[in-house]
C-alpha cells in the first residue's frame, strides 16, 4: 500500500493548488464550481455574499457577480444544503432522496425528522399542492397545518413549513429555486432537477468522496457529521503522512509532484480551504475564528475578518465592511500574523482595491489601517 510522506508546505501546496488559489488563476465560474462542487450560500453581506467571496478570490478581475445571479436565476446552479452545486450533479444525490431519511444506523435527528414528516402528512400534501398550482413560493407563503409542531431547543423549535420544506428537498420532493430578499423560493423538484439517470447510492457517494478530495487536494477519511458537506472523503485517493501532524490523510496522487507558483489573496471566512477550522490548523498553522457572534469588545480580528493567503502561507486577516450607502470599502484593520514585508503589503492592497472594483465601491482605508498592526503571532 502506497503511503506518501509530505512535509507541512507540500501538504499546504497541495491544498492551495486544488483549491485553483495558486498564481494561475481560472477564468470561468462555472469551470470553478464544478471543479471546487460547491459555493456556500450565507446571508451575511458585511463584505459581500460568501459564494461571490469565493468565486473572486478565483478569477480576480474577471469576476462580476452578475454571473452568479445570472447562473442561479437560469438554474446552472442549484441550491441544495444550503449549497449551491452545478444543476447536473443533483444527480449524485437522488438515490439518497429516494431512501430519506436513511435505511440503517440513523442518527436520533434523521429517525424524528422522518417520523415527524409522517406524522404531518397532510400537511406535506397541502405543501405540495400550493407549489403546484401557485409556485414559486416562499415559506411565509405556504400554509402551516401541521398537527405536530417541530421542536428543538434552538432556532428551529415551532418554525414548522421551514423544516416540513428542508426535510422534503431532502426527500427529493420540492428545490430551492432561487431567493426573494433573504427568503428562499421553493417549487417542485420535478421542475428543477435535471432528467438524468439515477446514480446508485454506494456509486454516488464514491464519486462525491472523490470530487471532495480533488477539490481540497488533502482530507481526512473520517470526521465530524456535517448533513451540509461532508469534510471527509472515506476511502479514495491514497493514503499520506504529514510530517509533525498526528494521524493519516488522503490525497489525490495526481496532484502530486506538481510544481507550485503561489499569489496573495482575500478569502471568505467560509471559504474551503479554511473552513474545516481542524484541518487549517494542522496544516497552516493558522490561529481564526469567524467573530461575527461574538460581542464587539471580545473580537480580536473584526465582525468578518478576511484571512489573508500568500504563497502557501495563511499570513494575517483584513477586517473590513462594505458600506453601499456611501459607496466604500471601508477597511478598519489590516492584522499581521508576520510582519509584512514591503511587496507582500502592497500585494495585500492590491487585493483589496481589486474587491472593492468587484463590489462597485472605493476604497475608505483610514491611516491607522493602512499602517501594519502588532503582530497577532509569528509563524517561522
Amino acid at each position: 500500500m502506497t503511503v506518501h510522506e509530505l512535509s507541512r508546505a507540500d501538504a499546504r501546496r497541495l491544498a492551495v493548488r486544488a483549491q485553483l488559489l495558486d498564481r494561475q488563476r481560472p477564468t470561468d465560474l462555472m469551470d470553478v464550481v464544478r471543479h471546487l462542487t460547491l459555493l456556500q450560500v450565507d446571508a451575511v453581506k458585511a463584505v459581500a455574499p460568501s459564494a461571490d467571496l469565493v468565486a473572486w478570490s478565483r478569477l480576480g478581475p474577471a469576476y462580476d457577480p452578475e454571473q452568479l445571479a445570472r447562473a442561479v436565476r437560469d438554474q446552472t446552479l442549484v441550491e441544495f444544503r444550503t449549497m449551491l452545486r452545478p444543476r447536473e450533479d443533483l444527480a449524485l444525490y437522488r438515490a439518497d432522496m429516494a431512501q430519506w431519511p436513511g435505511v440503517h444506523d440513523l442518527q436520533p435527528w434523521e429517525a424524528y425528522a422522518g417520523e415527524w414528516v409522517r406524522t404531518n402528512e397532510a400537511c406535506r400534501r397541502e405543501i405540495l399542492v400550493r407549489l403546484e398550482t401557485d409556485g414559486p413560493l416562499t415559506s411565509r407563503e405556504l400554509p402551516d397545518i401541521c398537527e405536530v409542531p417541530w421542536q428543538s431547543t434552538g432556532w428551529n423549535n415551532n418554525r414548522n413549513v421551514g423544516r416540513m420544506l428542508d426535510c422534503l428537498m431532502q426527500r427529493g420532493d420540492v428545490a430551492v429555486v432561487g431567493r426573494r430578499g433573504r427568503d428562499r423560493l421553493w417549487d417542485l423538484a420535478s421542475r428543477v432537477y435535471a432528467d438524468d439517470p439515477v446514480v446508485p447510492a454506494d456509486e454516488a457517494l464514491r464519486v462525491r468522496n472523490e470530487r471532495r478530495l480533488r477539490s481540497l487536494g488533502i482530507a481526512r477519511a473520517t470526521g465530524p457529521d456535517c448533513p451540509e458537506e461532508p469534510l471527509d472523503v472515506g476511502d479514495v485517493g491514497e493514503q499520506a503522512v504529514v510530517e509533525d501532524v498526528r494521524g493519516t490523510w488522503r490525497v489525490d496522487p495526481t496532484l502530486l509532484g506538481q510544481p507550485f507558483a503561489g499569489r496573495t489573496a482575500l478569502l471568505s471566512p467560509l471559504d474551503r480551504l479554511i473552513y474545516d477550522r481542524k484541518r487549517m490548523v494542522d496544516l497552516f498553522e493558522f490561529d481564526y475564528q469567524l467573530e461575527m457572534f461574538k460581542p464587539a469588545a471580545k473580537r480580536r480580528w473584526g465582525y468578518y475578518a478576511l484571512p489573508v493567503l500568500h504563497g502557501d502561507r495563511l499570513v494575517g486577516k483584513v477586517d473590513a465592511t462594505a458600506d453601499h450607502a456611501k459607496g466604500v470599502l471601508r477597511v478598519n484593520a489590516i492584522h499581521e500574523d508576520v510582519t509584512f514585508s514591503k511587496a507582500l503589503g502592497a500585494a495585500v492592497r492590491r487585493e483589496i482595491k481589486d474587491l472593492a472594483g468587484c463590489l462597485g465601491l472605493e476604497v475608505s482605508l483610514p491611516s491607522s489601517a493602512a499602517r501594519p498592526t502588532r503582530p497577532d503571532r509569528l509563524i517561522g
